[in-house]
């Protein structure tokens, strides 16, 4: 058998499309002990980046057999590092590198060949996003292509039970116009770092579903409350669908059990796991900001309305939240700790020579308290 060339070049959706499809379902095999999460594009392999300013696909063959893909997108963000408080960043997601043909260097020919991309496009860092114990990805990112560690922030899970939960009477509600959210978003959390120059398009993007405000019952939201809370809500589901796969026989049987147990009996308080093994959106909650003593118990009253929207969708299963590692909304966030990830783990590259001093900088520069991640990335 002779040498074949490994090529990489932009994804083409009438060639690759059905080739693509392929590709995912080779992917899901894996260990079976393992729980493995799986991603229904939709038909559309693009739909994770589609809604980003600037994007590209790539994909890896060996002969006439695609073997890998990667995605990038490319954005103006705030960094706040002297002299500059602007950067173009590029962020790298969607990795995948068939399981017959991993170790021979195809994951880094991807993220190499994406970074030429981005110094194309004049970006300044590349970053991306993995789960802190996932090693082969730490060591491909880290060791070898020099990312550094940037952020780890919390990723919280909920999931959605056809139960209302309760909002006190105590709180008001106010939904945002979306030029009220904008300026409220750019006057409070334009400090944090990789804040999107753009987020006046996320806003009016049609996965958007609104912002919402909270604050104490008799005080005014056109005045200065003394304590309020806001947040944003993102249909990821609308983009593309979960499934659980390889689950152990027990969490099956769990799952059966405890949604037979809350028809028959709705007073136990056995919680109720959603089925997964079949594909199911999910809502993304963003931007969670707040101010004031009572603030924490207005971001949970936000979150149980937000959940109470959930439960009224067909397909919607999950309630994702990501906040900074040392953000204390987390702790008033609902979420069920079996399901989320107290570690994510951002990493960042500088890709022009006078940014790796400010690079630095930025790296050891401590996390600020609230961190707003762009939901066209999630």
């Amino acid at each position: 058998m002779g040498y074949e060339e490994l090529i990489i070049r932009s994804y083409d959706p009438q060639y690759d499309r059905t080739r693509f499809e392929d590709f995912e379902r080779k992917c899901e095999v894996g260990p079976a002990k393992r729980v493995f999460l799986f991603t229904d594009t939709l038909g559309d392999p693009i739909c994770r980046i589609r809604n980003s300013p600037i994007y590209k696909m790539l994909v890896a063959e060996l002969g006439n057999q695609l073997v890998g893909v990667i995605q990038g997108s490319i954005k103006l963000v705030t960094v706040h590092k002297p002299p500059n408080d602007l950067a173009k960043v590029g962020y790298i997601l969607g990795l995948r590198v068939s399981s017959l043909y991993r170790r021979r260097g195809i994951g880094s020919s991807l993220v190499i060949k994406l970074e030429e991309w981005f110094i194309a496009n004049d970006v300044d860092y590349g970053y991306m996003a993995t789960e802190k114990d996932n090693k082969a990805s730490v060591k491909l990112f880290v060791e070898r292509l020099s990312y550094v560690k940037f952020q780890t922030p919390t990723i919280l899970v909920n999931p959605v039970s056809h139960r209302m939960s309760r909002i006190s009477s105590n709180v008001e509600l106010a939904k945002l116009k979306i030029e009220e959210a904008e300026a409220i978003y750019r006057k409070f959390m334009s400090s944090t770092e990789f804040f999107p120059i753009d987020i006046g398009n996320i806003l009016r993007n049609k996965l958007s579903l609104g912002t919402w405000a909270a604050y104490p019952r008799g005080e005014s939201w056109g005045g200065v409350p003394s304590s309020w809370a806001m947040l944003s809500v993102w249909n990821s589901g609308e983009l593309f669908k979960l499934r659980l796969g390889n689950a152990p026989l027990s969490c099956l049987m769990y799952t059966k059990s405890s949604r037979l147990i809350e028809k028959l009996a709705p007073c136990v308080k056995l919680p109720c796991i959603p089925d997964f093994f079949r594909p199911f959106g999910f809502y993304f909650i963003y931007g969670v900001y707040r101010e004031g003593p009572l603030s924490g118990k207005l971001v949970r009253t936000l979150c149980r309305f937000v959940h109470n929207m959930a439960s009224k969708s067909k397909d919607c299963k999950v309630i994702v939240t990501e906040v900074g590692g040392s953000d204390s909304s987390r702790l008033h966030i609902p979420h069920w700790k079996s399901l989320s990830c107290p570690e994510d783990l951002w990493c960042i590259k500088a890709l022009k020579n006078e940014k790796k001093n400010s690079l630095h900088e930025l790296t050891k520069t401590p996390p600020t308290r609230a961190l707003f991640v762009d939901p066209r990335e999630v």
